[in-house]
């Protein structure tokens, strides 16, 4: 077959086009009330992946939660507010700084060195992306080359989510419950609801989710009431700091601050 040619190619095109119908554009701000429904969701979407690199990790999470958000709102100054982005946790980092801690004995300082170094890698692309443009990363990155390694990210983290769900051995009734419920709620608002209540679909299933959890009794709140209001983050370098940082603990910045945005 041979590529359309012309006005019918055109008409095409925007009959594709027309099929999307978007309630804000880029350009436009919802008012007030939707905004923050819309924030609440961005929030509850982000936390959990945020925080689940460095649990998964064994590592600090208030350090995630702070880099992520210094890294965030250094984004938003260098792009001049126009890309409302979030710079979460990176999965891909995750099975080669396990592979590092393990050989390290559990020592954290070989994958902090090498995740520093990445940082400064993306870095000098940014710079580079800067002053030549973004030709050479379409030709080196398509999408046939980005797809399947987005793909394998995600099945190297089923186990986790497997696991999470209680899916397992170990597994009990309410843990699978509750993920059920949650992944229900969540597909049918997706699918069924109309207008802008199909946006919202995550907080619909993460407050269905959280309500069933707390009915059946898997929520303590003793760790919430306990907690400091204010507290400083655990930073830590793989290299000492005569005492500065407690326990030489911050590698994980420099993940947070260098790597690409999810």
């Amino acid at each position: 077959m041979y590529a359309q040619k012309g006005p019918e190619k055109e008409g095409m095109m925007e009959l594709q086009t027309s099929k999307v119908n978007l309630l804000l554009d880029v350009d436009q701000n919802p008012p007030f009330a939707k905004g923050l429904l819309l924030s609440l969701q961005h929030v509850f979407a982000m936390f959990g992946a945020t925080i689940l690199v460095p649990l998964i990790l064994g590592m600090p999470v208030s350090v995630a939660l702070f880099a992520s958000g210094l890294g965030t709102l250094i984004y938003m100054v260098a792009t001049q507010f126009k890309v409302p982005v979030y710079l979460g946790s990176s999965f891909a980092f995750i099975s080669a700084m396990a592979f590092a801690m393990k050989q390290m004995n559990g020592d954290v300082s070989a994958a902090q060195s090498g995740v520093v170094l990445v940082g400064l890698v993306y870095v000098v692309v940014a710079l580079a992306v800067k002053l030549i443009g973004t030709k050479w990363i379409d030709r080196l990155l398509p999408p046939i080359v980005i797809g399947p390694m987005i793909m394998v990210i995600g099945l190297g983290l089923a186990n986790s989510a497997v696991t999470n769900a209680g899916f397992i051995k170990d597994g009990t009734v309410q843990q699978i419950t509750v993920a059920i419920v949650t992944f229900l709620i969540t597909a049918f608002i997706n699918t069924k609801a109309k207008g802008f209540l199909k946006i919202i679909p995550f907080l619909f299933g993460i407050i269905g989710g959280y309500i069933v959890a707390v009915l059946f009794g898997l929520v303590d709140f003793t760790p919430v009431l306990e907690a400091d209001w204010i507290a400083i983050p655990q930073l830590y370098l793989p290299f000492s700091t005569n005492g500065f940082f407690s326990k030489n603990i911050i590698g994980i910045l420099g993940l947070k601050l260098g790597q690409s945005y999810q």
